[in-house]
């Protein structure tokens, strides 16, 4: 296993299984009939894996995960246990190492789309409004103030792109051409489910969820499966309710507050990407810390 100077674990390493695929975040192995999955602590913004980590991110990741895949019992998700010390042998010398980080997951025929619900309107979606008034070519009322409440929530898919390259939007139209309107319209309406359900849990512990994304596919007997990371810091917008408000971005518990730095030092979200201070490690880790204490009591 590999930790950079803060203990943050940058990379997992397991010689008797063949080298993982790494993504921005996860190492995935492959283990015949089902994958390990295991969630470092590097962190990417922009499109761009940082050179440095935030020690626990990846548990913080894991243990959100397995606590939305449980609040949502009814929707079938890609979870086998997250007991990875005991599952397979193989896996028991690295328990230290993977405990609370990673989970077995069975393998899905991914469906080649991120797909995006947004609540609030901010970020890309508020980049878009300003010059067209349009979220990902949806028109929208105008009138609206930076980080406003939409009037309903929209379902704005996004092409995957591959490492390194930055993600594209793209319109229900274009979704539709690429896998067929009866399944876009499928995924659209389970993405607002889990979105609206997931929105209506955090206000109640006083959070605002901006934004999210969602990733589906397909298990072995044709089942329209939750996969990958859900409703965590990484991949969504958390706010605190009670510093809310409109006209700028509110104060997040996800790493936002890299994405301002960076922007503060004028980075043009291309890589190689600057290594990120002492200080906005340690504050971005305890917004992580933050999310998960707030959202699941743990």
């Amino acid at each position: 296993m590999k930790y950079d100077n803060n203990n943050a674990l940058l990379e997992s390493s397991i010689p008797e299984l063949a080298p993982p695929m790494r993504g921005k975040v996860r190492d995935v192995y492959d283990l015949g009939d089902s994958l390990l999955f295991v969630a470092t602590d590097r962190i990417s913004a922009f499109d761009c894996i940082m050179p440095n980590g935030i020690p626990d991110k990846g548990r913080v990741l894991t243990q959100l995960s397995l606590f939305w895949f449980d609040h949502f019992k009814d929707v079938p998700n890609h979870l086998i246990t997250a007991d990875v010390g005991k599952y397979p042998d193989i896996l028991k010398p690295y328990h230290a190492d993977l405990h609370g980080r990673s989970m077995i997951a069975k393998k899905l025929q991914m469906i080649a789309a991120e797909c995006i619900a947004r609540g609030y309107i901010v970020g890309s979606g508020w980049a878009e409004y300003t010059k067209h008034g349009t979220v990902c070519g949806t028109k929208i009322r105008p009138g609206y103030e930076k980080a406003e409440k939409l009037d309903e929530p929209l379902f704005t898919p996004s092409a995957k792109a591959e490492l390194g390259e930055h993600d594209e939007n793209i319109s229900i139209a274009e979704l539709e051409d690429r896998i067929g309107k009866e399944l876009a319209d499928q995924i659209g309406a389970l993405t607002l489910k889990l979105y609206t359900g997931a929105a209506d849990y955090a206000a109640t512990k006083q959070v605002i969820i901006a934004d999210t994304k969602f990733e589906f596919g397909f298990d072995a007997d044709g089942v329209l499966t939750l996969g990958d990371e859900v409703l965590t810091p990484d991949s969504s917008r958390f706010w605190p309710a009670a510093e809310y408000k409109t006209g700028s971005n509110p104060p997040s518990l996800d790493k936002q507050f890299v994405r301002d730095w960076l922007d503060s030092v004028n980075f043009n979200h291309n890589p190689p990407a600057p290594m990120l201070p002492d200080d906005v490690v340690d504050k971005t880790r305890s917004r992580y810390l933050e999310a998960l204490k707030v959202l699941t009591g743990k």
